[in-house]
């Protein structure tokens, strides 16, 4: 082994693992646009494979990290920001078990399980983290925190299908009120504070995903479009107006992964709009969903070229 190699084995990030947030996103709104489109071909079925194998992948380079660099690990779950990616690694998981579901319910299952156990350890550890923390500031918030707490508003897309009714209303509850405290305070802080980095500005895009996600949920829990799961909805969809209406400042902002946080928020609308069209069969939630599609398929294609090239020109795996 050549000394370049361990040394960018070293500063392989944790924030690898939204890709495959984005991914699996991907793969959902492939799914339901070939039941709504009732396509010949089922590209879904590609993207899954690509999706289990890049997960895969990630997970045995980064477990190796562990095995290999302890100390560098300990030092990025230390790290006020780096530390809300290390339960995209549950949240890949649970995931992984929604698109999964419709070919292998046992497979599903067992990803769901492990998914949502380790996703609430890590809730409950980040917690006691933020709770007793010495060295947390303001600035270092940013709507990734999301992740660590309100990931758990996933947990009943599949989890209605696996287990007790109750376990999946446990999760939601928590992410839903998560959601809503993170989200003042997340607002507090860009409003009084100093502006996010630059580097940053694309966990802007998360905002739109617990809504989203908490809507996909809402009607697996409960099967109706009742006026709550309107308002998860709406506020959604006002949000990636919101941040559509800046995509020139977003456009200007160069390559680094954290440009995959775009992906997963932008696939979780696309799927609620798609769920919202098959509730109401209005012609203009499907139009939505496949302008939302077309733009989230762009969006991928242009993440996989840039991380690839960023791979190819060593531009990730350095240091921050």
């Amino acid at each position: 082994m050549t000394e370049a190699q361990p040394s960018r084995l070293q500063k392989f990030p944790i924030s690898w693992f939204a890709v495959v947030m984005g991914m699996t996103g991907f793969t959902g709104a492939w799914h339901h646009a070939e039941i709504l489109l009732t396509l010949p071909v089922r590209p879904s079925l590609v993207l899954l494979a690509l999706t289990i194998i890049t997960f895969v992948l990630l997970l045995a380079l980064y477990l190796t990290k562990i095995l290999k660099y302890p100390n560098k690990v300990k030092a990025e779950y230390s790290n006020p920001i780096k530390l809300n990616f290390f339960p995209t690694v549950s949240i890949d998981l649970i995931l992984i078990s929604v698109v999964l579901l419709p070919y292998s319910h046992s497979l599903s299952l067992i990803c769901w399980a492990v998914g949502a156990l380790l996703h609430l350890a890590f809730t409950l550890h980040v917690l006691s983290m933020w709770l007793h923390q010495t060295h947390f500031e303001v600035d270092h918030l940013n709507p990734a925190w999301f992740i660590p707490v309100v990931g758990n508003i996933l947990v009943p897309i599949a989890g209605v299908s696996h287990a007790s009714l109750e376990i999946s209303w446990f999760f939601f509850s928590i992410g839903l009120i998560f959601w809503l405290v993170l989200l003042t305070i997340i607002f507090y802080r860009m409003l009084f504070h100093q502006p996010l980095p630059a580097k940053l500005l694309p966990t802007l895009f998360i905002l739109i995903a617990p809504p989203a996600a908490g809507f996909i949920s809402w009607l697996q829990l409960t099967g109706e479009l009742n006026a709550f799961a309107r308002i998860l909805y709406y506020v959604s969809i006002f949000l990636t107006l919101m941040l559509m209406t800046q995509v020139k400042r977003f456009l200007k902002l160069e390559f680094s992964l954290s440009s995959w946080a775009y992906s997963f928020p932008i696939a979780a609308i696309t799927i609620a709009t798609f769920m919202m069209y098959e509730q109401l069969q209005l012609s203009f939630f499907k139009g939505l969903g496949l302008v939302l599609l077309t733009l989230l398929t762009l969006l991928i294609a242009r993440l996989v070229w840039k991380t690839a090239r960023a791979v190819q020109g060593r531009a990730i795996c350095i240091e921050d």
